[in-house]
């Protein structure tokens, strides 16, 4: 009976480990975000997602951008600044823009 319980109770903590909510995002991790783009704090088209699960380490998003998502935590919005490459779409290419990101979910 005291071995199950001490199975038991490694158990539980692993379980509490997986589910620390002051754990943050690690490269590898899958995230689930809000985001919006602002180009001179102009909300621009096409740079908006709500619920959207980005890998982190995948290179999904333009360089620079899952970088700064690294770190952050449950709830925690950042603003992402970062810079198009110079062949992106016309309007954007080499431009600085800010994305406010919100992290609502980390999925180890």
């Amino acid at each position: 009976m005291k071995k199950f319980m001490s199975v038991l109770g490694i158990c539980g903590a692993v379980m509490l480990a997986a589910c620390d909510s002051n754990a943050s995002a690690k490269n590898g991790d899958t995230v689930i975000i809000d985001f919006a783009g602002y180009l001179d704090g102009v909300q621009f088209p096409g740079g908006t997602a709500e619920g959207f699960p980005l890998k982190l380490g995948s290179g999904q998003f333009v360089p620079g951008f899952e970088d700064q998502v690294v770190g952050m935590k449950v709830g925690e919005t950042r603003d992402i600044n970062i810079t198009f490459p110079q062949q992106y779409v016309e309007g954007l290419a080499g431009k600085d823009v800010v994305f406010k990101v919100t992290l609502h979910d980390i999925v180890k």
